[in-house]
């Protein structure tokens, strides 16, 4: 314990990290500095972290409904969520948020989603760490605003960086990703936290005592060297879009926006205070939409019965559409089909292409059901026909190679001998 301050030193360290006081005993203090130091020291960590603490509490609550709805055997908890209990309570999937309807909300819920244990683990003690030291800073309004624009900008950095074509080296891999996957997790906005405080120590480093330089500001780029390296080492199961989308949001935020400096009385301006609620309300709202689309039947059942029959009921709705302009039909298909479970990245292609199939079908029936059927409607009947057989084909193929795992069997139609 440093003899200054009374902060905890490590063991082996010759200075205190907070006050820069020499360890040994023997050595001569530096009051001046070390005053200094403690005075806003005191002055920062006296204030109160209260919205911390509660996006703290709201992350393990939502995880504790997902472990209720999945099951808590440990192993469940250690390997991850079934993917279908992710998209339920509001993971990213691009395929959701293009469909019909347009499930905007799935950029605001993975903020507070985590795939299982460990991911929780670590993300919230980034939150216990980081969290703190932002909110009495800058205030609790402003670390509000904060962590929900930077985590939306996170899954938006997510969001966009789903592209196939782009993923085609060790470079791009980091960013780009080949397939769309459910993605959640608070990393964006931690990541969002480590740029405020590298702008924070960057921007104010005339005023901060030597404790504080050396804590923030370039004190943070071995953090983010670090963590960066990671995400490259284990591309493809680090979202590092998200990190980077949140920690450039991180640091546009805090080029712009002043902290709270010990011993000034501000009081908090409305527009502040306004964006706080705004930013509360969007995040309740986006989890009522959650609740009013959670799927009605179990979410443990049989991943490969379920896809089947959202496969099937997609099969029969594009009939429907095609030949007697259903257009309703096509839109539960498409709604029973964004719920379909991940079984392979080729099982997800075939979903997605039978629903940009079906929304094409859907807006052929609207159309035929106003006026009666043109030539111009016919023909593209005609060529969505030939699209779709063309689509059986690739699921043919797909039952063919892929289907043994899943105990999946093509079967020839029987044929009609007339006894």
């Amino acid at each position: 314990m440093c003899r200054n301050c009374g902060a905890l030193v490590g063991a082996g360290e010759k200075v205190c990290a907070q006050c820069g006081a020499p360890v040994d005993a023997a050595s001569p203090a530096r009051p001046f500095r070390d005053l200094e130091t403690m005075r806003f020291a005191r002055a920062i960590l006296t204030r109160p972290a209260i919205f911390t603490f509660v996006f703290l509490i709201a992350n393990i609550f939502v995880f504790i409904l997902m472990t209720l709805q999945q099951g808590a055997e440990v192993s469940n908890l250690l390997i991850g969520f079934n993917p279908k209990i992710l998209v339920a309570f509001g993971a990213k999937l691009n395929s959701l948020i293009n469909g019909r309807p347009h499930e905007w909300w799935r950029f605001v819920t993975p903020v507070f989603i985590h795939a299982g244990i460990i991911h929780l683990l670590f993300n919230m003690y980034g939150l216990w760490v980081l969290g703190p030291f932002v909110e009495r800073l800058y205030g609790s309004a402003k670390f509000v605003v904060f962590w929900v624009v930077t985590g939306v900008a996170g899954v938006v950095g997510s969001y966009l960086t789903v592209r196939p074509g782009l993923h085609t080296g060790a470079l791009s891999s980091f960013l780009f990703k080949n397939h769309d996957v459910p993605a959640v997790g608070a990393s964006g906005a931690l990541f969002g936290l480590i740029g405020v405080l590298l702008v924070f120590g960057l921007k104010f480093r005339h005023e901060l005592p030597d404790g504080f330089k050396r804590a923030f500001g370039t004190g943070m780029l071995p953090t983010i060297g670090l963590n960066l390296f990671i995400g490259y080492a284990a591309r493809g199961f680090i979202d590092n879009a998200a990190h980077v989308g949140g920690l450039l949001a991180g640091i546009l935020l805090a080029l712009f926006v002043g902290y709270k400096r010990p011993g000034e009385k501000v009081g908090m301006t409305v527009i502040w205070r306004v964006l706080q609620v705004l930013m509360l309300m969007l995040v309740v709202v986006s989890f009522v939409m959650v609740v009013r689309h959670f799927p009605s039947g179990p979410l443990g059942g049989d991943d490969v019965q379920a896809y089947i029959e959202a496969i099937n009921e997609g099969t029969g709705a594009f009939t429907r559409a095609i030949n007697e302009d259903d257009a309703a039909a096509a839109e539960r298909a498409i709604e029973k089909l964004n719920g379909a479970p991940h079984l392979d990245e080729k099982s997800d292609a075939i979903v997605n292409e039978l629903k940009s199939l079906l929304t094409r079908a859907h807006d052929l029936a609207v159309a035929g059901q106003k006026k009666p059927a043109t030539l111009q409607i016919n023909e593209q009947k005609r060529k969505l026909n030939a699209e779709f057989a063309a689509w059986q084909e690739s699921l043919k193929q797909w039952i063919e190679t892929e289907g043994a795992q899943y105990r999946l069997t093509l079967q020839e139609p029987q044929k009609n001998t007339g006894k």
